[in-house]
């Protein structure tokens, strides 16, 4: 039975880190391995900043390209004799985003950004999978847009469970495999993203499909915690997490698990475990079923660059069904994800990612309709399981512009 590793890329982002990671892997050469890599350190923001040179035609895409290029030669000139064949595998995948460059946009923005940005990945894994063959992690190669097929929904790809199921078994034979995370191929062999930071949904697809023993999620942090340690310096490690609760608090934003991972898992039970790749002996988090979630602590979550969209009838009325399908439409067709909603008589408000894509063309199609206020610059919290200590300490000098509350969960939207 195959175990699948996922690293991101905070865990692969220098030579040292490049190591580490080396080192883990050897340590599990005896076990059946599928490892997913997402792209290097922070390579996603640089081809993103790419994406938006190409499309704004701001003739500094190419330098915005070589700043990746310069990144990546450091890594490589550092891991690999200068005559190794990695060179030129990692020079032809920058030439397919030249070739891209060369030609003009896509009407689409969602496409031009999943044909460039899936690239990073492919980056990292070709250079993992070479590296990992030098130290004498043997490895088989595979091209992620072979096992998962999706639809053209690009930048957030659904997946086609049964053909993926399928490619995936008649692709992972052997012992230890590398692929990418975050990506898949649409039917017309496009390739296709599953959603930004969606390289753990991709090891929970492969493991679904390979009735997997297990995942592990190698981060940064020691495991799952109830509450980010950048916002929270005594947050504290859960050690043990139910699958529900998982399920909430990835819906919610917790940032340690994409929102989709743990379904798939879920319905096969396959445990998810978060370990530091910093202290790789520790236990980190256990994820499963059957388990009552320790310990028994409020979680909190902090979303950033949230915008509040307040919507009414131009003449004020009420804010009735026709209404809410209308704006439920607009959300489907501009791919926002509603992160909080209230309802009143006249208004509807929704908070969600202040996407600079994606909220501008919104909010265009919301005023053809409707009267639109917003607030943006904005943070929503979210607590899990609260006691009115810790809503007295969240609230605390904050200018809550929106509050809500349910037996388990509060959410307040705050500037």
């Amino acid at each position: 039975m195959y175990k699948v590793f996922k690293f991101g890329g905070a865990s692969i982002k220098d030579v040292e880190s490049i190591k580490n990671v080396g080192d883990i892997l050897l340590s599990y050469d005896a076990e059946k391995l599928v490892v997913v890599f997402s792209a290097m350190g922070k390579v996603t923001n640089m081809l993103e900043k790419v994406v938006e040179s190409y499309v704004t035609k701001s003739n500094d895409s190419i330098e915005k390209l070589q700043d990746v290029k310069d990144f990546h030669d450091n890594i490589l000139s550092q891991l690999f004799d200068e005559k190794h064949a990695i060179y030129d595998e990692v020079n032809n995948l920058f030439v397919e985003i030249e070739w891209i460059l060369e030609d003009d946009p896509n009407q689409e923005y969602a496409y031009d950004y999943d044909q460039i940005v899936s690239i990073g990945e492919f980056l990292s894994t070709k250079i993992m999978s070479a590296y990992l063959h030098q130290i004498g992690f043997a490895n088989k190669w595979l091209d992620a847009r072979d096992l998962i097929r999706t639809d053209n929904a690009y930048r957030n790809a659904k997946v086609d469970w049964k053909t993926t199921v399928s490619f995936v078994n008649n692709q992972i034979k052997e012992k230890h495999s590398v692929t990418q995370g975050f990506i898949g191929c649409t039917s017309e062999n496009f390739t296709s993203t599953l959603g930004r930071e969606g390289s753990d949904f991709s090891a929970a697809i492969l493991a679904f499909a390979l009735n997997a023993d297990e995942v592990v999620i190698w981060k940064d942090v020691p495991g799952m915690m109830n509450a980010d340690p950048k916002y929270y310096s005594d947050a504290t490690l859960l050690d043990k997490i139910s699958f529900d609760e998982a399920i909430e608090l990835a819906y919610f934003g917790a940032k340690v698990i994409h929102p989709k991972t743990i379904q798939p898992l879920k319905q096969k039970g396959i445990p998810l475990y978060i370990k530091s790749f910093v202290r790789p002996r520790e236990s980190g988090s256990k994820i499963s079923e059957g388990i009552a979630t320790s310990p028994k602590i409020p979680s909190y979550i902090v979303k950033e660059n949230q915008i509040l969209i307040s919507i009414s009838d131009t003449s004020l009325f009420f804010i009735v069904e026709t209404h809410m399908s209308k704006i439920f439409s607009l959300l489907s067709k501009h791919i926002v994800r509603v992160n909080m909603m209230q309802n009143s008589a006249v208004s509807f408000s929704i908070c969600v990612d202040n996407d600079a894509h994606k909220v501008p063309r919104l909010l265009e199609d919301l005023k053809n309709d409707f009267e639109v206020f917003f607030n943006d610059g904005l943070r929503l919290y979210t607590i899990r399981h609260y006691t009115s200590e810790s809503v007295q300490s969240l609230v605390k000098n904050k200018d809550v512009i929106l509050e809500q509350k349910s037996r388990n969960t509060l959410q307040i939207v705050a500037k």
